[in-house]
């Protein structure tokens, strides 16, 4: 391990393998290598003279990237496609003369670029569906536990351990639904010369516009494509780099919020993240159990959210048909965006596996308020035994004040139930009162909610994938 230079921790210790590999040198220009073959094999179709002889050499030797001719060729020639179309034509000295015919740098540079981020989004898809999926387990399995809910962070009406859960899941599928449109809608640059005019394929093919336009088709169908873009400068436009970033900054915001009500539910003590036998989490005290994979989720997903704005000025400070002021910021920030959204849902699949319920702390801390929450019921059946509304809603708001200055100032636990039955006004006993504390009364349709989520939502969208499902998530540090 070379420890003299800077490493990025986005390949050291958050992006799993499978998605480092798809922004690596050798998914780079082993696709160069494709699009060439698919440019050859695209111009031998439609008549020009190029052999399948050549092709077939290309084929041989589409793997076998010369890394180290192509690096000294760029040193004496400081432009890294020719260095690679010079590296592969010393490979291939039949084919040497066709390669990139008609073709300019952004052919393989652009179309490369969407290929990658194509198949980085399907990796991205892959883990939010499996996230999906963790998380309907939990919800399924805490669909019925009552737990105070907060606005404000101040209690207010409780909900379910499940019912929270499908609010994470809501903004996970809302994101799913961008990824989805995205990637069906993702497009090569195909071949498009100089400045999008494809004027070199109108000199190669003697103005024969049919057969320009079926050698975009070609290359886009043999690369796995519907479609190219049907009008470009020199490059693609950069505004799908835009699109893709904010999908993937929409996925950060998901995390993000989830990676909070963990890291306050685990201040709370009602559930925690995993944390394993040999794990330190603090290095001054022993005792504590810091919510660490969450805060790091929240980390990572700020550096998402404020990236999204480089592809977005890349895009419109583009001058005419190209300038280069992309190129640097593209290689930062476009990579850089999927590895650590991939890092993030690595992190979130790990959570939610070991998530840790802790119902007792969460009955405690719920009918500890409930008696407050309770007192729409208790006033209606005390004008149910002959009270009067108007007079007993004033009652409760005067005992509600004394008991949570009991609470508040005094230290103690909520008698609220016990200032009710001792006031004749609302002629309850304290059985009574204490019949109606059962805190299912009062999480409305929550359980029924989130079967119906589950069902009308997540389970079809499961059940379309379950190739996908299984995966677990592997941390690193």
């Amino acid at each position: 391990m070379r420890t003299d230079g800077y490493a990025s921790p986005l390949s050291e210790r958050y992006a799993s393998k499978e998605m480092q590999y798809i922004f690596s040198q050798d998914m780079k220009f082993k696709t160069w290598r494709k699009l060439w073959i698919a440019l050859a094999e695209a111009e031998h179709e439609l008549g020009l003279d190029i052999t399948q002889e050549q092709i077939d050499e290309l084929k041989a030797h589409q793997d076998e990237i010369n890394y180290e001719v192509a690096k000294e060729r760029e040193k004496l020639v400081r432009h890294d496609v020719m260095s690679h179309v010079y590296a592969y034509g010393q490979q291939c000295p039949k084919a040497k003369g066709i390669i990139h015919l008609g073709a300019t740098s952004c052919y393989v540079g652009d179309n490369t670029d969407v290929i990658i981020m194509t198949e980085a989004l399907k990796l991205v898809r892959k883990k939010v569906i499996n996230v999906l999926n963790e998380l309907s387990k939990f919800a399924v399995a805490n669909k019925a536990l009552p737990t105070l809910a907060f606005t404000h962070f101040q209690p207010a009406q409780p909900t379910t351990v499940g019912k929270r859960a499908t609010l994470w899941m809501q903004e996970l599928v809302m994101d799913l639904e961008d990824l989805n449109y995205t990637i069906d809608n993702m497009k090569l640059l195909g071949c498009k010369g100089t400045t999008g005019t494809q004027a070199s394929f109108k000199e190669l093919f003697e103005g024969d516009t049919e057969k320009i336009q079926e050698v975009d088709k070609r290359i886009a169908k043999k690369m796995g494509f519907d479609s190219t873009f049907p009008v470009s400068g020199q490059t693609y436009s950069r505004k799908l780099d835009t699109k893709v970033v904010n999908v993937l900054a929409g996925i950060a915001a998901s995390a993000h919020k989830f990676s909070n009500d963990i890291r306050l539910l685990q201040h709370l003590k009602e559930v925690e993240e995993p944390f394993e036998k040999n794990q330190i989490g603090s290095s001054a005290m022993a005792y504590k159990r810091n919510p660490m994979r969450s805060e790091r989720i929240a980390s990572l997903a700020r550096f998402v959210m404020v990236d999204a704005m480089n592809p977005a000025i890349t895009s419109a400070t583009q001058w005419f048909e190209r300038t280069l002021d992309d190129s640097a910021n593209k290689r930062l920030s476009v990579p850089e965006a999927f590895l650590a959204i991939d890092g993030i849902l690595d992190l979130y699949l790990n959570v939610v596996d070991g998530l840790v319920v802790y119902p007792k702390v969460i009955e405690k801390r719920l009918m500890a308020e409930l008696p407050f929450m309770a007192t729409e019921n208790i006033m209606m059946d005390a004008v149910k035994a002959g009270g009067d509304r108007q007079e007993l809603h004033e009652r409760i708001r005067e005992l509600s004040m004394i008991a949570g200055k009991n609470v508040k100032e005094k230290g103690l636990d909520n008698n609220l139930l016990e200032l009710i039955a001792e006031d004749p006004a609302f002629n309850l006993t304290l059985d009574e009162l204490k019949k109606s504390m059962d805190p299912s009364k009062y999480t409305g349709r929550s359980e029924e909610q989130v079967e119906e989520f589950m069902k009308d939502v997540v389970q079809p969208i499961l059940d379309a994938n379950k190739e996908l499902l299984g995966m677990t998530a592997e941390i690193n540090v």
